[in-house]
This record gives structure tokens, sequence and C-alpha cells, in this order.
């Protein structure tokens, strides 16, 4: 069975938390992703995410200025992780018991790659 690591994508985009919502526009358009993992301030801090879908709910929907947000003001944080040596069917089992839609992979203590619902379909 394969693992996280055999079904991660490694082209995983970090933003700054204090960037403006702007700015993790643009980068989503530019590197055609659809989340991007906030950095952490300090190695003792947890990652957070930011996708589309955090945007378009919580400021494109409120008719929110993305150059007036900051990131940090709409990300999830902390996030649910997996090891790299997860089996499949087990990430697939988490994600659907927490509700996401992916989930990074770290390993080594650093952000290595991120899993998704889709690499997981694609893979079936």
């Amino acid at each position: 069975m394969p693992t996280a690591k055999d079904l991660m994508s490694t082209n995983v985009v970090t933003i700054d938390g204090d960037a403006m919502v702007a700015e993790a526009i643009s980068k989503m358009r530019e590197e055609g992703v659809r989340c991007l993992i906030v950095e952490r301030r300090s190695e003792d801090d947890a990652y957070g995410i930011v996708t589309q879908r955090d945007i378009c709910y919580d400021v494109l929907a409120h008719s929110i200025d993305p150059e007036h947000v900051k990131v940090h003001e709409i990300m999830s944080k902390p996030l649910v992780v997996v090891n790299k040596d997860l089996d499949i069917r087990h990430v697939a089992r988490l994600l659907a018991n927490v509700g996401l839609s992916r989930a990074p992979v770290i390993f080594d203590g650093k952000l290595q790659g991120i899993v998704s619902v889709s690499d997981i379909v694609d893979t079936s």
C-alpha cells in the first residue's frame, strides 16, 4: 500500500502570515495551487494554511478588499499533519474524520509535501 510520502505533492508554496490576502491570491495564481502553507514564526510555532475557500468565504463574499486583510486573519492553524510513512488508507480515513481535503506531510521536523484527497483518488 502506498504511503503519504509516495503520493504527496512536493510543490508546497508558503507565505508569511503578515502578507496581505491579495498577495496570497497572486501567489496561488502564479504557482497554480489552491492553498498556501503559512510559515511558522519560530521553530516552536505550528504551520497554518490558507485556501481558496478561506479567501472566497471570509473575504470576497463579504466584499472585503484583499489588500486590507492579512493572511493570518483568515488562515487555519494549527494544522492536522501526517507522517510520511502513514498508509494512504489511514490518511484517507483521517481526512474523512476531520472533514479536510488536504494535509501537510512533515518529516525531519520540516514541511516536505502535502497530500490531498485528489492525490488519493487519482491512485485508486
